[in-house]
């Protein structure tokens, strides 16, 4: 397993600065999310990393050794491609030998690699098949062994379930991360899609505009955002204005706002006086009906009323108009939905709610 460590990346195509002093440190056998928009700069870090692009200014190093200005063919790297690039000419078990004949490995060797790998993509039975008589799923797999069978030090994927249908791209993401944790590779991936970098990354780096917003596990990048950009792009969230009256203790705060007195957790840096937005995720929103919460005895219940909803399947999305000119949504199971036109009351785990920083207001 290899250690991948860049610093202070930086490249410019003419007018635009794709990367401004990109660094991350990636530990062994970790795989990396890069998510973001188009145009963030993710792309060009994976082909940085590849040796197809080379940066105008900073270092990338495996284990230490700065491999910034070898040739693709010289970084051990593995790529599965949004295409696949599969050789249409060869069969699976040829567009899997190529590599290894690449590297002169001896053919008794190669042959043991080869089903190795394919045993792992779990395509024993098709190494006769030639691409055009595989699935897009199947060609995928094909395109993971061809990375793998040469025991890479890095692997790297660029948006690889882009060009897959819905279901067969989930079922992949978990494939893809299974297989990526058997053979414990360190493995960078590229994606613009907020679920394939939740469900299948050890962290993600969330992008904008060639720098590295936020870097983190998804569970803390979902929340605890570190800016209304990043919360707006991961998920969806609701935003509540307000100032801070006090910290209650080390974590919580309360937020003085339109609709009444919040607690949430928050930024550390926030103190009294300091204008905050509250992030709040609609699966957090408890949503009652008017009768239930006149019978609540926490304080924190808050009036609103219930504007339009939407059937999703497995959930209900409601649309409310609350106290100060505040709009939320609010997402309950369809057993607990409360009908358009209706007067209802919220609640809001301190724990769900999120203070960030409002630099509009600073």
């Amino acid at each position: 397993m290899t250690r991948l460590v860049i610093e202070g990346l930086r490249k410019r195509f003419g007018a635009v600065q794709a990367l401004k002093s990109l660094d991350l440190d990636i530990t062994e056998g970790e795989l990396i999310s890069l998510l973001g928009p188009s145009g963030c700069g993710k792309t060009t870090t994976l082909r940085c990393v590849a040796g197809f692009e080379f940066p105008d200014e900073g270092t990338i190093r495996f284990d230490g050794q700065d491999i910034t200005k070898l040739p693709p063919e010289k970084r051990d790297l593995g790529m599965v491609f949004q295409n696949y690039a599969l050789f249409p000419h060869m069969t699976v078990e040829q567009n899997l030998a190529f590599g290894l004949e690449m590297r002169r490995v001896d053919r008794e060797s190669a042959r043991q690699r080869i089903d190795q790998a394919l045993k792992m993509v779990q395509l024993g039975a098709m190494q006769h098949r030639y691409p055009r008589q595989l699935s897009g799923g199947q060609q995928q797999r094909v395109a993971l062994a061809r990375a793998l069978v040469i025991e890479p030090r890095v692997l790297l994927l660029d948006e690889p379930l882009a060009n897959l249908d819905a279901s067969l791209r989930e079922e992949m993401r978990f494939f893809i991360r299974d297989l990526q944790k058997r053979v414990g590779i360190t493995t960078l991936y590229v994606t613009h899609d907020q679920s394939e970098a939740m469900v299948m990354s050890d962290r993600v780096v969330v992008m904008f505009d060639g720098e590295v917003a936020q870097f983190g596990a998804p569970e803390e990048i979902y929340a605890r955002p570190c800016s209304r950009r990043v919360a707006q792009f991961i998920g969806r969230t609701c935003f509540i204005a307000g100032r801070v009256d006090h910290r209650i203790d080390g974590t919580l705060l309360q937020v003085a706002t339109p609709m009444g007195a919040i607690v949430s957790a928050g930024d550390p840096s926030l103190a009294a006086g300091d204008a905050t937005l509250l992030a709040v995720r609609p699966e957090a929103i408890e949503l009652l009906s008017a009768r239930v919460a006149g019978s609540a005895e926490s304080p924190a219940v808050y009036r609103c009323r219930v504007d339009r909803t939407y059937f999703l399947g497995g959930t209900v999305d409601h649309a409310l108009s609350c106290e100060g000119g505040i709009a939320l949504t609010a997402q309950t199971p369809p057993g607990r939905s409360i009908a358009a036109g209706h007067d209802a009351c919220l609640r809001i785990d301190p724990q769900q709610v999120w203070a960030l920083r409002d630099q509009a207001a600073a």
